[in-house]
C-alpha cells in the first residue's frame, strides 16, 4: 500500500457566529432597563452614536430605533454611506456668533434667583432637583449603631456589640454559619470571655426593633413576650414548648396537654400572633420596583391595536460630522478607524431595529391567539406553546422564547410579561376545548377565597368542586398549584379567630 497525497474540493456550509451576530441575539433577550444601559454605553464608546436633539428628528434610514414596525429588516436595504448628510444644525455652528453667550442676562437672572427668598417669586433655574431631595432609609445596622452609641455599654461590650450588630442577617437573626453557638464564636473573634460575649449580646437584645439579634424564632418570640411582660405566663409556655402545635395550628392538643381551656390557648395564641417573627423586616425591605411595558395593547372600537412603547429608549443616529469627515478625505488610519465605527454603529441601529420589530410580531400573534382572554379576562386564557407563535410569525421557537423573556406588556385587562400568555393545557370534563394552566390557577383562588376560614376545603374537596366546574384536574395537581401560588394546605389555613 503506497502513500500519497491528493487534492479534493468539498462544498459545505456551516452557521459562524459573527460578533455583530451574536450581538444581535443578545439584544433580543435583554429586558428594556438593560438595553437603556448598553445604548449608553456604546454612546460612550463609539463616536459616531449620537442622539439627536430634542424635538429634532433623526434623518436617513438608520436614524431612528424602530418607530414602525414595517421597517426594514437586518437582511434588506443596505445603507449607503451618503444616506445621511450633516445635519443643519452641525452647519450653523460652524457659522460666526454662535457661540456667544449673553453674559449680562445671564448675571442678572442669576442674581434674582440667589437674592430670592425661599417663598419667593424667583426663578427656580438653582433649586436642587427633585431627586436630590430625597432622603436614604435607615439600615437595620444604621438603626442599632445609633442606639449603640446612646447606649451604657463598657469599651469590650461596645466591641462585641459592633461584631453582633454587624453579624446580623436581613430578618435581624444572630445567625453564623455552622450549628454551634454564635456567641462563642463571636467571643473567639473578639478574644473575649464567653460571659463578657453573653453580656454584649444581652444589651443588644434589649435596643429596638424588640427581638432583634434573637438566635431562633423561639428566642425571638421569647424576647417580644418579655417586652409585653407575659413571659411567665401561658403564652411564654406554648413559645418554649409547642411551637410546631401553633404552626399546624393544633390548639386542642396544646389545651389537653396543659389541661386548660381551649379559649384561654387560643387568646394566648392571638398575643403570639401579633408578633414580630422577622425584627428587621422594616429595616430589609426592598424598595419597590415599577415596571414599564415594551408595548402597549389598545382596544379601538373591536379592534386591538399593537404600538412600541419608544418612550426613554434614545433615537440613536450616526453622528453627520464624521461622515462629512469621511467623504472629504480623511487620513488613512482616521478613515479606517471611522469606517470601522460606522460599521458598529450602523449594525447596532439596526439590532435595535430588528428587535422593536420581533417583539411587534411576537406581541401581535398572542393578540391573535388570546382575544377571549384580552375581552373577558383570565378565566378565558387559552393554552399556547411557542411552537404556535413561532409557526404563526416564521420565527424559530428559540428566537420566540428570548423576545419574550423580561418584556411586558400593557393590555386592557392588566399588565403581564409576554411569557404569562404561554401554558400548558388543562382538559375539561367530558372534552370541549381545554383550559390554561393559569386559568386554572385563577379558578383556585377563586375558589380558596370564597371558603369558610373555619373549615377550609381540603385538596381533594378542591378537586371536586373543580369538577363540577367542567375542569379534569388530578389532586397532586391541585397541591403543586397551590404551592406556587402561596396557598397554605387546609390544616393552617383554618381559623380560630
Amino acid at each position: 500500500m503506497s502513500l500519497e497525497l491528493k487534492q479534493n474540493l468539498k462544498l459545505s456550509q456551516q452557521l459562524v457566529m459573527t460578533p455583530q451576530l451574536q450581538q444581535a441575539i443578545k439584544l433580543l433577550q435583554l429586558s428594556r432597563v438593560e438595553l437603556q444601559d448598553l445604548i449608553r454605553d456604546e454612546i460612550m464608546q463609539n463616536p459616531l452614536l449620537e442622539e439627536p436633539a430634542e424635538g429634532e428628528a433623526g434623518e436617513g434610514a438608520e436614524a431612528e430605533v424602530a418607530r414602525e414596525p414595517s421597517a426594514p429588516t437586518l437582511e434588506t436595504e443596505p445603507i449607503p454611506l451618503d444616506a445621511q448628510k450633516p445635519s443643519e444644525k452641525f452647519e450653523e455652528v460652524k457659522g460666526e456668533g454662535q457661540n456667544e453667550i449673553d453674559w449680562e442676562n445671564y448675571l442678572n437672572n442669576y442674581q434674582l434667583t440667589r437674592t430670592a427668598p425661599s417663598g419667593g417669586q424667583g426663578s427656580n433655574e438653582d433649586l436642587p432637583s427633585y431627586e436630590a431631595t430625597l432622603t436614604k432609609r435607615a439600615s437595620l445596622f444604621d438603626h442599632l449603631i445609633w442606639q449603640l452609641k446612646l447606649s451604657a455599654f463598657s469599651p469590650e461590650e461596645e466591641q462585641v456589640a459592633l461584631l453582633i450588630i454587624g453579624n446580623l442577617d436581613d430578618d435581624g437573626y444572630f445567625k453564623l454559619g455552622g450549628d454551634g453557638d454564635p456567641v462563642i464564636a463571636i467571643a473567639a473573634e473578639a478574644s473575649v470571655t464567653i460571659d463578657l460575649a453573653e453580656r454584649a449580646l444581652h444589651k443588644v437584645q434589649m435596643l429596638d426593633p424588640v427581638g432583634v439579634a434573637a438566635r431562633d424564632l423561639q428566642e425571638c418570640l421569647i424576647l417580644q413576650a418579655r417586652h409585653l411582660g407575659v413571659e411567665h405566663g401561658l403564652v411564654g409556655t406554648i413559645v418554649r414548648r409547642f411551637l410546631r402545635q401553633v404552626e399546624s395550628k393544633n390548639y386542642p392538643a396544646i389545651a389537653r396537654e396543659l389541661k386548660v381551656p381551649l379559649d384561654e390557648v387560643i387568646e394566648a395564641i392571638k398575643i403570639i400572633c401579633q408578633m414580630e417573627p422577622k425584627p428587621g423586616r422594616a429595616y430589609s425591605g426592598d424598595d419597590a420596583q415599577y415596571i414599564t411595558p415594551d408595548i402597549y395593547v389598545h382596544k379601538v372600537g373591536d379592534e386591538y391595536i399593537t404600538v412600541l412603547n419608544d418612550d426613554g429608549l434614545s433615537k440613536l443616529r450616526v453622528s453627520g460630522l464624521y461622515r462629512a469627515q469621511l467623504q472629504n478625505g480623511a487620513p488613512a488610519q482616521a478613515k479606517e478607524y471611522i469606517q470601522d465605527k460606522l460599521r458598529s454603529a450602523v449594525w447596532l441601529i439596526r439590532s435595535i431595529h430588528q428587535r422593536q420589530r420581533t417583539i411587534f410580531k411576537v406581541t401581535e400573534s398572542i393578540v391573535k391567539f388570546q382575544r377571549e382572554f384580552l375581552d373577558k379576562g383570565v378565566a378565558f386564557l387559552k393554552p399556547l406553546i411557542l411552537r404556535d407563535v413561532a409557526e404563526d410569525i416564521g420565527m424559530h421557537e428559540s428566537t420566540v422564547s428570548r423576545v419574550t423573556s423580561n418584556k411586558y406588556v400593557h393590555t386592557p385587562q392588566g399588565i403581564f410579561e409576554l411569557k404569562y400568555f404561554f401554558n400548558s393545557s388543562i382538559s375539561r370534563v367530558g372534552g370541549g376545548e381545554d383550559l390554561a394552566s393559569e386559568a386554572v390557577k385563577n379558578q383556585l383562588q377563586i375558589i380558596v377565597g370564597g371558603e369558610d376560614p373555619s373549615a377550609p376545603y381540603s385538596d381533594q374537596r378542591i378537586v371536586e368542586l373543580m369538577r363540577a366546574r367542567g375542569i379534569d384536574i388530578a389532586r397532586r395537581t391541585v397541591a403543586k398549584y397551590r404551592e406556587v401560588l402561596g396557598i397554605l394546605p387546609s390544616s393552617k389555613r383554618r381559623r380560630y379567630f
